[in-house]
């Protein structure tokens, strides 16, 4: 039974109390609910595709945040949090004649039915070719929303996390050879920037824009180094936020035990604690 006929049918409690009721279609129906221009919710009703992108975001990071953590119950919450954000966007093109959430879902199975010929077909793929299938499917899309050619860069948004970004266009490189063979070359190329930062330090007059340039160089590098060894750049420095904070806090812990500020000990006071934190974690 479609939403819009249950809310003529079926009063709002009936709805949220009916337990066979489908779930999915009862999201719907109280998206509808909120988005109603005569009883809907003020603020949903002032929302646009381009206003509720940061809360998409925001939401995309907190299910990262609650797998970290391992908590299932967590994850169910963040991921309902994100979802309503897909049922979000599905309703404002839905307002506007360009899509629902049908062609949504829809759009999205053909397409894995398309990457997936040795699941969905008859084809015979081992892992290696899996994946070699998947990349040639998504330069066939990326050609075909330009019109017949298109950069192998093309479709990497712009608004993705700097890292990830970095680690996302040199994944597509790899894929047509323009890589190193192994890690020795791009352990080499860190070194190569981590030279070319010192120089420029060195100079009577620093240029601002050659150092950032060359620091940016560094961090590209860097990034290269954890894709080659099949590592999560976001995850990794996320990991090592959680560390410092944790010893730093064991430094802030230890200081204010022994009535002193951050700012009354000294250097050689922190570090000391610093290393005892470290070695805590060890443990």
């Amino acid at each position: 039974m479609a939403c819009s006929q249950y809310k003529v049918k079926g009063s709002v409690l009936t709805i949220i109390h009916d337990q066979n009721y489908p779930n999915l279609d009862k999201l719907l129906w109280v998206m509808d609910r909120l988005r109603d221009p005569e009883d809907g919710c003020p603020w949903d009703l002032k929302q646009t595709f381009a206003s509720i992108v940061p809360f998409t975001l925001e939401e995309a990071y907190e299910v990262a945040d609650a797998i970290e953590s391992g908590q299932p119950e967590a994850i169910r919450e963040e991921l309902g949090d994100l979802l309503f954000q897909v049922v979000f966007y599905a309703r404002l093109g839905k307002e506007q004649a360009l899509f629902d959430f049908e062609d949504v879902a829809g759009a999205m199975a053909e397409k894995l039915i398309r990457r997936h010929p040795h699941v969905f077909a008859q084809a015979k793929f081992d892992e290696s070719e899996v994946k070699a299938n998947w990349e040639a499917e998504k330069a066939k899309e990326r050609a075909d929303k330009a019109g017949g050619s298109a950069s192998l860069l093309d479709n990497i948004p712009r608004a993705m996390p700097a890292l990830t970004r970095a680690a996302k266009i040199q994944k597509r490189c790899a894929t047509v050879g323009f890589d190193w063979p192994d890690t020795e070359g791009v352990f080499a190329k860190i070194q190569e920037e981590i030279l070319e930062v010192q120089d420029e330090l060195a100079k009577p007059q620093i240029d601002e824009q050659a150092l950032e340039e060359e620091l940016g160089d560094l961090l590209f590098a860097t990034v290269n180094l954890l894709r080659k060894l099949k590592k999560d750049p976001e995850t990794m420095l996320r990991r090592a936020n959680d560390k410092f904070e944790q010893r730093f806090s064991y430094i802030e812990a230890h200081l204010n035990g022994q009535g002193l500020s951050l700012q009354q000990a000294s250097l050689e006071e922190m570090e000391k604690l610093w290393q005892q934190a470290k070695q805590q974690g060890k443990t």
